[in-house]
C-alpha cells in the first residue's frame, strides 16, 4: 500500500462516526464539494469526504499514475495487456482528426468509413429506401445479441423513446425461448428486419435465437429470407454462411470491448431509432465528457471525482454495495447496464501483473428507477444494518411539459430520500411520534425504536436539465471513465473479462449430458440435478 492509502486508513478511523449533516455547518459545502460540466452537475456533498480526505484520494490517484494511464488509453497505448489490446471506443465518439494510429496504421478514416455505412443503412431502413424483399418498409426491428451487444443498445433506445422517429426496435438476449416466443409473437415477419449482433458470430445464445429467428422468417415469407438480415460482427464469413450478404455486415476492431461497443455499429438500433442527426448528438455528448476528462484538474473532473468517492465508500468504508437509483424512468435499464460495465470491467481478484488484489475491486451494483424503488428495497437503505452508498439520478425537467405535477413530485421525493438518509430521525423525535400513535399492541418506547432511522447514510446526486441524446451521451462516458479510474486506482485490467469463460466452456460439456448422455464423472450435485431435470 501507498502512502494516501494508509492516510485515508487512519483518518477513516478518525471519522467514521462523524455526522455529515454536521459538515453542513460550512455554508459552502455544496460549492466545495460538487462539480459540473457542460449541464452536467456532481454533487458529492452529502457523503463524509473532507478537504483533507478529498486532497488525499486525488493523491492516491497521481500515485496510481492515473494522468499517464489516462493519456495511454487516449493514444491507443496497450492498456489491455492481458489480451494485448488497445482501449479505443473513444475514437467511436471523437470529432478529432488528427493521426490516432495502432500498430503503425491510422484507424480514424476507418471509423468514418464504418459510421458512413451505417448511417447509409439507418436511413435507408428509416425512409423506406431499404424495403423487405416484398417491396414493403421494415416495421419493427430485433436486436439478437448478449451482453453488450444488447444491454447498451437497449438502454439507450429505451432512454431516448422521445426522439424514435423510426422502425419500433425490441431486442433478444436470453437463450431461453420465452423471450424470443414472446417477442415474435407480437410481430409480422414480413416487416421485420432482425441485427444478429455477436463479434465472433459465434455466441451461442446469440446464434441459437438467430437460428429460431431465421426459421420463423422462412416459414413465413416466401422464398430468400436474408432481405430480413443484418449483422454486427467482425467475422463477415460466418455471417454469410448463415445467409448474410457483405454489404449488410457491421465490424468492429478488437480494440472496442463488448461493453463499450455502442458508439460504434452495436449502437445500430439506436441510430435506426433516432436517427443520424440524433445519434450524432449522442456521440458528441459522449466525446465532450471524453475533453473534460482527459483535460480538467482532478480536483474538478467528474468521473475522477465520481470515481474516488467510489473507493473512499469501498475500500476505506467497507461499503460493499452501491445503488443506482435514476429518478427517470426511461433509465430504467441503467441500472443493469452499469452492472456489466462495472463488475465485468473491475470485478477481478488479481493486479496487472498477476498478484492477488491487496483490497476489495468492484462493489455489487444494483438499482431501480424511482420512485418504485421506494415501495421496495428503500427500507433497507434507511433503516437496515448494512450501509449502502446511494447514487441518484434526476432531470430538471421533463419530455412531458403538461404533467408538471408528476416532475415536481418526482424532484421532490429524489431530493427528499437523500436528505432522509443523510439526517435519518433520532430516537428523541421518534419518541415523540410514537407518544401520539394509537398502538395498543405495543410500549412507546419499543415503537420509538422502530421508527428511529439512523441516518448518516451517504449519497451522490448527478442532475441535468433533460434526458437528450446528448445527456445520455455524457452520462453513459462518464460513467465509463468513473470504471477506468476506479481501476487504474486499484492496478487492475478493466478491459478483459477472463472471468465469463469458464461457465461458457461447462456449458458446452454439459449440453450433451442434458440431452441423455452419461454423467459419471460430475460431481454428485451436477448429476443428482441433470437425473431430476431429466426426468420431470
Amino acid at each position: 500500500m501507498n502512502d494516501s492509502w494508509s492516510k485515508l486508513e487512519r483518518l477513516h478511523a478518525e471519522v467514521a462516526e462523524r455526522s455529515i449533516f454536521g459538515l453542513f455547518s460550512d455554508s459552502q459545502r455544496f460549492q466545495k464539494f460538487s462539480a459540473e460540466t457542460n449541464g452536467l452537475l456532481l454533487d458529492f456533498s452529502k457523503t463524509n469526504i473532507d478537504d483533507v480526505i478529498l486532497q488525499n484520494l486525488i493523491d492516491l490517484a497521481e500515485e496510481a499514475d492515473l494522468p499517464a494511464m489516462r493519456e495511454a488509453m487516449f493514444q491507443g497505448a496497450c492498456v489491455n495487456t492481458t489480451e494485448g489490446r488497445a482501449v479505443l471506443h473513444t475514437a467511436l465518439r471523437s470529432r478529432e482528426e488528427s493521426t490516432l494510429e495502432i500498430s503503425g496504421k491510422n484507424i480514424r478514416p476507418e471509423v468514418r468509413a464504418t459510421y458512413t455505412r451505417m448511417e447509409r443503412f439507418a436511413e435507408g431502413i428509416r425512409a423506406g429506401g431499404i424495403e423487405t424483399p416484398g417491396g414493403r418498409m421494415f416495421t419493427d426491428v430485433v436486436n439478437i445479441g448478449i451482453g453488450g451487444s444488447d444491454l447498451g443498445p437497449l438502454m439507450a433506445v429505451k432512454a431516448l423513446a422521445p426522439y424514435h422517429t423510426g422502425p419500433r426496435c425490441h431486442f433478444v438476449s436470453n437463450v431461453d425461448g420465452a423471450q424470443i416466443s414472446d417477442t415474435l409473437e407480437k410481430l409480422d415477419p414480413r416487416t421485420t428486419l432482425f441485427l444478429i449482433a455477436s463479434k465472433t458470430f459465434k455466441t451461442v445464445e446469440t446464434i441459437t435465437n438467430a437460428r429460431s429467428a431465421l426459421k420463423w422468417l422462412e416459414a413465413a415469407v416466401a422464398g430468400d429470407a436474408s432481405g430480413h438480415l443484418a449483422a454486427v460482427s467482425s467475422s463477415p464469413e460466418r455471417a454469410a454462411d448463415f445467409g448474410i450478404a457483405e454489404d449488410r455486415v457491421f465490424g468492429f476492431a478488437d480494440w472496442v470491448g463488448g461493453r463499450y461497443s455502442l458508439w460504434g455499429p452495436v449502437g445500430l438500433p439506436i441510430l435506426i431509432a433516432i436517427g443520424a442527426k440524433r445519434f450524432n448528438e449522442f456521440l458528441l455528448g459522449g466525446y465532450e465528457i471524453d475533453q473534460h476528462f482527459r483535460s480538467t484538474p482532478l480536483r474538478h473532473n467528474l468521473p475522477v471525482l465520481m470515481a474516488l468517492v467510489g473507493i473512499w465508500h469501498n475500500n476505506f468504508c467497507g461499503y460493499a454495495t452501491r445503488a443506482v437509483l435514476p429518478y427517470d424512468q426511461r433509465l430504467e435499464k441503467l441500472p443493469a447496464y452499469l452492472q456489466q460495465l462495472d463488475m465485468e470491467s473491475n470485478g477481478k481478484r488479481v493486479d496487472r501483473g498477476g498478484s492477488p488484489l491487496k483490497m476489495a475491486s468492484s462493489p455489487v451494483v444494483w438499482g431501480e428507477p424511482g420512485t418504485n424503488g421506494q415501495h421496495a428495497f428503500y427500507q433497507l437503505l434507511h433503516q437496515g444494518t448494512q450501509v449502502i452508498p446511494a447514487e441518484f439520478l434526476i432531470a430538471a425537467n421533463s419530455h412531458e411539459p403538461d404533467l408538471k405535477e408528476h416532475n415536481d413530485l418526482l424532484k421532490a421525493n429524489c431530493l427528499a430520500q437523500s436528505e432522509a438518509l443523510m439526517r435519518g430521525r433520532p430516537l428523541k423525535e421518534a419518541r415523540k411520534l410514537a407518544a401520539g400513535a394509537k398502538t395498543a399492541a405495543i410500549d412507546t418506547d419499543c415503537l420509538a425504536q422502530h421508527r428511529t432511522f439512523p441516518g448518516n447514510r451517504p449519497s451522490i446526486t448527478l442532475a441535468y436539465d433533460k434526458l437528450t441524446p446528448f445527456v445520455l451521451g455524457q452520462l453513459i462516458a462518464f460513467y465509463e471513465h468513473r470504471v477506468f479510474v476506479e481501476g487504474v486506482i486499484w492496478g487492475i485490467n478493466s478491459f478483459d473479462q477472463w472471468g465469463v469463460e469458464l461457465g461458457k466452456e461447462l456449458a458446452s460439456s454439459l449440453l450433451p449430458l442434458v440431452q441423455g448422455a452419461p454423467a459419471d464423472e460430475k460431481d454428485g450435485s451436477t448429476r443428482g440435478l441433470l437425473v431430476k431435470l431429466n426426468c420431470m
